[in-house]
């Protein structure tokens, strides 16, 4: 096993995993706020890490952070190096407790059905729950931190097997004071000039599905502010300056007091589906696959309108 290695290996994952989330912002004061540290600290274990590889691998700049020539060659690899470090650790400890399922989520997405009826068939399972950010689902499966998924597609879904459970109308978010509040139903007509906000860091699929862009008619959505995340753009909305195609959220699943949601017209539905890692045969997870599509539809086609 000495011989696998050429040499000895010192490069502490907690040091990469900061240089990947300084890369991911490009910007120390947002990447500190991500990993709830200081920026002067992040700092200080940004140089730690360039210590260890003696390489520079950040740049500073007056409009942020930027890579490195040798920060570029590096951060596909800390990439996966900390995938494969979680991998090997979810996998050591599911052989240990083969007892047990993480199942994520996304917000305004009902789970409880499922899991309630997964713990009662299941009494001996330990059975986690773990909401997840909006566009989370993939890499949370893929790093190991949940064994399935409940989630609005799109996104990537290769490496996964993905199962359909039902579908959600889009509807558009607007103001409480919008001239278009009131009215039973709206068009992409209705909104053609309405300036729509981008999600910095968004991936471009759900960026471009959620602001359906182009058009059907193959224009461009009207461009609207860049804002830091989803809450950010609620704020804006509620504030007149944009609107935006969501979910249907109801205030006790995560819409902003300040807004309200009329229903699109001749808008294709999103799909919210049941997603897990391709191969996985754990028994839990397929239990828990068969409660979701017996139980999940059945709540929404029940679920009271907002």
């Amino acid at each position: 096993m000495a011989d696998a290695f050429p040499a000895l290996i010192d490069l502490d994952l907690r040091l990469v995993q900061s240089f990947v989330v300084v890369s991911e912002h490009q910007h120390f004061g947002r990447a500190a706020e991500a990993l709830h540290t200081t920026q002067p600290s992040l700092s200080r274990q940004i140089r730690r890490l360039e210590q260890q590889l003696d390489v520079r691998l950040l740049d500073r700049t007056t409009h942020g952070t930027r890579l490195s020539e040798a920060g570029e060659v590096f951060l596909p690899q800390a990439v996966r190096l900390l995938r494969s470090a979680g991998q090997a650790m979810a996998q050591a400890r599911a052989a240990a407790r083969p007892r047990m399922i993480t199942i994520g989520y996304t917000r305004g997405l009902l789970i409880t059905p499922a899991v309630r009826a997964l713990r009662t068939a299941e009494p001996e399972a330990e059975v986690k729950t773990r909401l997840l950010a909006w566009n989370d689902s993939r890499s949370a499966l893929l790093d190991h931190r949940v064994d399935a998924v409940v989630a609005r597609l799109p996104f990537v879904t290769d490496q996964l097997q993905v199962t359909v459970l039902y579908d959600e109308p889009r509807v558009l978010v607007v103001p409480l004071d919008h001239p278009l509040v009131g009215r039973e139903a709206v068009t992409l007509d209705d909104i053609a000039d309405e300036p729509m906000p981008h999600v910095r860091q968004s991936d471009p699929l759900l960026n471009a599905y959620w602001r359906m862009d182009p058009r059907p008619d193959g224009r461009p959505a009207p461009d609207g502010p860049l804002v830091e995340d989803l809450d950010d753009k609620h704020e804006l909305i509620a504030a007149g300056q944009a609107v935006a195609i969501g979910p249907p959220l109801d205030y006790a699943t995560g819409l902003h007091p300040g807004l309200t949601t009329i229903p699109l017209r001749d808008v294709e539905p999103s799909k919210v589906v049941f997603a897990t890692r391709a191969g996985d045969r754990s028994p839990l997870v397929s239990a828990f696959r068969e409660h979701a599509m017996a139980e999940l539809p059945q709540r929404q086609r029940h679920k009271p309108s907002a």
